[in-house]
Parts: C-alpha cells; sequence; structure tokens
C-alpha cells in the first residue's frame, strides 16, 4: 500500500512563506513523477508546480519566481517552498505521485493553505 501525507499548510499573510511536505511510504523505489496541485472553493484542481525523476521542474505561470519544488530522494520526499504568498494561492494543496510498476497515480490527503490580505 503506498500512501502520501502531506504537511505544512496553515494561514499566513500576503508575503509570507510556506512550505509543504510530502512523504511517500510504502512499496516504492523511486519515482517517475511528482508534484504538488491545489484547489480553490469553486474552481478545478490545477497543477502548480511538477519535477520529474531527472530533476526537471515545471510551473504554473502564476507562481514561477515564487514557488519551488524540490525532493529529497532518500527519504522518497517532495516539497514545495512557498514564497510571496498572495490571496490568490489559496486553496487545498495536493501532492500527487507516479511510481515506477504501478499503474495509477497517487493523492495525498490534502493540506489547506490561506493567505490573508
Amino acid at each position: 500500500q503506498v500512501q502520501l501525507v502531506e504537511s505544512g499548510g496553515g494561514l499566513v499573510q500576503a508575503g509570507g512563506s510556506l512550505r509543504l511536505s510530502c512523504a511517500a511510504s510504502g512499496r516504492i523505489f523511486n519515482f517517475n513523477s511528482m508534484g504538488w496541485f491545489r484547489q480553490a472553493p469553486g474552481m478545478q484542481r490545477e497543477l502548480v508546480a511538477g519535477i520529474t525523476s531527472g530533476g526537471s521542474t515545471d510551473y504554473v505561470d502564476s507562481v514561477k519566481g515564487r514557488f519551488t519544488i524540490s525532493t529529497d530522494n532518500a527519504k522518497n520526499t517532495v516539497y514545495l517552498q512557498m514564497n510571496s504568498l498572495r490571496p490568490e494561492d489559496t486553496g487545498v494543496y495536493y501532492c500527487n505521485a507516479v511510481f515506477p510498476g504501478y499503474y495509477t497515480t497517487f493523492w495525498g490527503q490534502g493540506t489547506q493553505v490561506t493567505v490573508s490580505s
């Protein structure tokens, strides 16, 4: 059984920072890709940032230059460093991962990020 457990969400003022973590556990030895999605109230879930096992990264335009995705492969953990947060960054952030040998995408339970103006 593979599990993704997120942490690090919370309430922060605009301009502040948060760091999200997502730890993967179970029968895994590496990952193909990991990413962070967010869902604001009444909106569809969108990809915020992604990273491949080779280290390639991708970001939605609205977070470029403010957010950084990284991994600790030894800990099977992906991070999202969020700086210069804006109220429009508010939402539930979900970790997502694709692992070799599995034919499904795994999701975390979500962590709330609220940015006050």
